[in-house]
């Protein structure tokens, strides 16, 4: 009885930790929600942290009226590209990496696993000079790119950790019954590692869609501008608009939080799978 009355012992301690990091990361939301329904005048004339007096949305609709759709479709393109790219190539290379015993593969492997150790701002001199000589600064593939580059390294570390999960037995099974690498690899792997594709796919979303040094240093027409961008120059033109700047951050966020949400479960396992192993 004893034991029992311990275990049903509330975390008063936990619990109240849990509330103040819960209150640290929902103020500045809060805040952000009740100033981009403010006006400009109501902004300066009311309490922040009081609900506005006369909620309105002119704020966001001055957002959407500046090209606000152009950079989120360039941004999406961007992400989108980039992460099916990763899957794709991450995917062959952890199952080459997991299957074969050569030392080579292996070499290759504590290679990839060298990239996380490289900061993108060490590389973004000569990053910037391979982009120009291959004619494609200003263009969304100057962002496409080294954004796949730089996601190897972590998507290929958590995909290897899934396909080595997978039991030898299953593989086996399948190459004596006459199955090829490429069937393997399409009715084994990609199936048993659905979660982990998924995880780094939101992931590697997440660093794309939030990146801001590529889009800065190799783009410059507004054509070609993403939202991160965007919104940094958006608050120059309109600096002293406060309510129209924070109502761009919360339509900018809502694609990647709709994303988070969806895959949130999948995103915490497969950052945590094998590492305890």
């Amino acid at each position: 009885m004893a034991t029992l009355r311990g275990r049903a012992r509330p975390n008063i301690v936990g619990g109240a930790l849990g509330w103040i990091w819960l209150a640290i990361i929902a103020g500045p939301i809060y805040y952000m929600v009740l100033t981009s329904l403010r006006t400009q005048s109501d902004y300066y004339a009311e309490n922040p942290l009081i609900p506005p007096g006369s909620p309105t949305i002119a704020a966001y609709r001055l957002v959407l009226e500046n090209d606000f759709m152009r950079y989120l479709g360039n941004s999406l393109i961007v992400t989108l590209s980039s992460v099916a790219v990763l899957l794709v190539i991450c995917l062959m290379a952890s199952y080459a990496i997991v299957r074969t015993a050569r030392k080579s593969v292996q070499r290759i492997f504590s290679l990839f696993m060298l990239g996380l150790a490289i900061p993108a701002q060490a590389t973004i001199v000569p990053l910037f000079y391979m982009i120009t000589e291959m004619h494609l600064y200003n263009t969304l593939a100057a962002l496409i790119l080294p954004s796949i580059g730089f996601g190897v390294p972590i998507t290929v570390l958590i995909l290897v950790n899934f396909v080595r999960d997978i039991p030898r037995e299953l593989f086996e099974s399948m190459t004596v019954d006459g199955a090829g690498p490429w069937r393997v690899l399409g009715t084994l792997v990609l199936p048993l590692a659905r979660p982990a594709v998924v995880t780094v796919g939101i992931y590697d979303a997440l660093q794309v869609w939030n990146g801001f040094l590529f889009p800065l240093v190799l783009t410059g027409k507004p054509e070609v501008r993403v939202l991160p961008y965007s919104l940094f120059t958006y608050q120059g033109e309109h600096g002293s608009n406060t309510p129209a700047i924070l109502a761009a951050v919360m339509l900018s966020a809502l694609p990647i939080l709709a994303a988070y949400i969806i895959g949130r479960r999948q995103l915490v396992a497969g950052l945590t799978a094998g590492f305890g192993k």
